[in-house]
């Protein structure tokens, strides 16, 4: 039976849009990828009401699209169908394509009802419900670094900088909060914020940041961290196609210059209580008590945390000195280079900027990790380490993993993060990220043929 809030979600949308011809529905695997089925217009309602099959085995494929069968999703049980939901709010015009199409979010559920144990929009909605249990809701936002390439790539087959619009040359420096470069892009940022407005995603500041045609768009607080990530995989989805039409490439690749800066994945975090006061927030001081214990756990639960911040083999190559990467489990106030910064401002705004996640992760399991790891510091009252102060590439903190195997391995071992993720879903999540990792050390680069055919 149709609720009566989506009967007039979809009225409410064929009356607005009667010229809508299809709609995409849309679901995100593991590594944050839209995956689902186009619909004709006459499909719609049904979705609504009964909701669309797809197959399980969507949440045990690699980055490559390809299942991973040790994971028991696949053909071990038949290659089963699970029930995939509308999300509410999301249904809105794709005004990129060339004919009038339309897209929702979709997540799954078993056939009983209950939320599939595979999906991450799923696990974080659970700790989400953890945290509420206690009276503390987050209000969160997340910034996304990217970069527009040439869709042509260089005489070696390299990647390039895009052309400037504006003055048709190649980029080859951008100074970073450049306004001039804002402009020179103004008509495709135009474009994007045009599309936010029309899906309702909350974008809010776009930067030029400091390579190349990297760039960042931020979205607004929001009080509902679940709809703040689906907001992110829209805005993703929406530079990508965005930028396709002006003839750029986008990549949220964390890192695909070797001698340039990474791209990541910042997110803002505060709490608040039952009466909507910021509970990190000190009369007199930066933080308090509960912002400390907020920051330990958070430091904690970090090692066992990096194979869902950074997911890739490549995400690890962010992590470079110079790079405003923090590459240790550290924190401090107004400090661009720990893995926790407080940003200084009104009390009332006092949170937490997470900045180890990469562009490249799954935001449902980047904010997951970061709350769960806030309701584990507070509830344990786990007091962190001295915050830095200058330089933390100069302090002797304790280094996070930074290769992909360590940092499985980490995962592997630990039980606290897996409580709030849930074992079923911690394993089936290492199983494609290690395969995946195997499958990777299988290659023979260029590079090794190079250094070592001929000197061996």
């Amino acid at each position: 039976m149709i609720k009566v809030g989506q009967t007039t979600e979809v009225e409410n949308f064929l009356s607005n849009h009667p010229e809508v011809e299809a709609i995409d529905v849309l679901i995100s695997d593991l590594v944050g990828f839209a995956r689902g089925k186009r619909i004709e217009k006459s499909s719609l309602e049904k979705i609504y009401s009964s909701g669309l099959n797809m197959p399980a085995t969507i949440f045990s494929m690699n980055v490559l699209g390809e299942t991973i069968e040790e994971c028991g999703l696949g053909q071990d049980i038949g290659e089963p169908d699970m029930v995939c939901k509308p999300i509410a709010n999301t249904l809105h015009m794709a005004s990129w394509h060339d004919r009038p199409i339309a897209q929702v979010l979709m997540s799954m559920f078993n056939h009983d009802g209950t939320p599939f144990f595979a999906d991450p929009r799923n696990i974080l909605s659970n700790v989400v419900r953890q945290l509420a249990e206690i009276n503390l809701f987050p209000v969160v936002a997340v910034e996304l670094e990217f970069y527009l390439l040439d869709k042509n790539k260089d005489n070696k087959g390299n990647l390039q900088a895009p052309i400037s619009p504006k003055t048709g040359k190649r980029d080859e420096h951008t100074q970073v909060y450049s306004v001039d470069t804002l402009n020179d892009y103004s008509a495709l940022l135009d474009d994007i914020n045009r599309v936010c407005i029309e899906q309702n995603v909350p974008a809010d500041t776009a930067v030029a940041e400091c390579a190349p045609g990297q760039f960042e768009i931020n979205l607004k607080h929001e009080a509902d961290p679940v709809a703040a990530c689906d907001n992110a995989i829209l805005l993703k989805r929406i530079i990508k196609t965005v930028a396709d039409k002006h003839n750029f490439d986008a990549t949220f690749m964390a890192k695909p210059y070797s001698n340039e800066a990474g791209s990541g994945m910042h997110v803002h975090a505060s709490l608040l209580d039952e009466c909507g006061n910021n509970v990190f927030a000190d009369e007199h001081n930066d933080y308090n008590e509960t912002l400390e214990h907020a920051i330990g756990g958070m430091l904690e639960l970090m090692p066992a945390s990096m194979p869902l911040l950074c997911p890739n083999v490549n995400s690890y190559r962010r992590f470079m000195p110079g790079y405003y990467v923090a590459m240790a489990k550290n924190w401090g106030v107004d400090n661009r280079t720990v893995a926790l910064r407080l940003p200084r401002g009104h009390k009332n705004a006092t949170r937490i900027e997470h900045r180890v996640s990469g562009a490249d992760a799954n935001p449902y399991l980047v904010m997951a990790v970061i709350l769960a790891s806030i309701h584990h510091g507070i509830t344990n009252k786990i007091k962190p380490i001295n915050p830095t102060v200058g330089n933390a590439f100069d302090d002797d903190c304790e280094a996070l993993p930074l290769k992909l195997d360590r940092a499985l391995a980490e995962l592997e071992k630990d039980q606290i993060l897996t409580s709030y993720l849930g074992e079923a879903f911690t394993k089936n999540y290492h199983t494609v990220k290690q395969k995946e990792l195997e499958q990777f050390d299988m290659h023979i680069s260029e590079l090794e043929v190079k250094w070592y055919l001929s000197n061996s």
